[in-house]
């Protein structure tokens, strides 16, 4: 299990793993894996604790759910491999990069492992998704588990920045403490929703004049 996330995370997640409801949510994931195509591939579930070391996290960006098409999800919220199409919600990100970060040009990859290694956890409030059925893992462990590693971090860091986008995102607020930490709210980049506050949010210049504030270095947004 070791190589699946770093060890800065040991701490943290080994004593989740222990858990009788993370077992439980283990087994249904095996079982589901046994009868169906699940995504993310099992070695990249805990991709975002692989990238993005436990001291080194500046912001986190929480999505719900892995994407659940052939190819997309690799374990980062929002991104997806080299080669794959860009989903809507991404390109909707790259939208308000451009006009937001003074410089940034539209990336020909939507691979966001660049900024996982800066420091920006990628977190999806669910890891695992059947093929083809979103939101098919929901409420089955995950949003326990992932609802503690954002306690934690909330607890253990201070001056990292919450990027919470859409209601579901903004709904994990109450698990973030305001006075150590930065927390950005907007609308859902999804395309129901860009237009009534997401585009002209100018969360990425806000993220990194924060960092520059708490003498961090900020984010280099640029993807290639």
């Amino acid at each position: 299990m070791n190589n699946k996330y770093h060890e800065s995370w040991s701490p943290i997640l080994k004593p989740l793993f222990a858990q009788d409801y993370v077992r439980k949510l283990s087994h249904f994931v095996q079982e589901e894996r046994k009868q169906y195509k699940v995504f993310p591939p099992e070695n990249l579930v805990f991709n975002a604790f692989k990238l993005t070391s436990f001291p080194d996290i500046k912001v986190v960006i929480l999505g719900q759910d892995p994407y659940h098409n052939d190819g997309q999800a690799h374990g980062l919220s929002f991104s997806v491999p080299e080669g794959i199409s860009f989903p809507p919600s991404l390109k909707n990100i790259f939208t308000e990069l451009v006009s937001d970060i003074p410089g940034f040009f539209y990336p020909k990859t939507g691979d966001l492992t660049n900024w996982a290694k800066q420091g920006v956890l990628l977190l999806n409030a669910t890891l695992t998704v059947r093929a083809h059925q979103a939101a098919s893992h929901q409420k089955m462990g995950w949003e326990e588990f992932t609802d503690s590693i954002i306690k934690k971090i909330s607890e253990e860091r201070e001056g990292v920045v919450f990027l919470l986008w859409g209601s579901y995102a903004q709904k994990k607020s109450i698990f973030i403490d305001p006075s150590k930490h930065l927390i950005l709210k907007s609308v859902h980049p999804s395309p129901l929703s860009v237009y009534r506050g997401f585009y002209g949010c100018k969360h990425f210049s806000q993220t990194n004049s924060y960092l520059l504030q708490q003498g961090v270095k900020p984010i280099d947004w640029q993807i290639d």
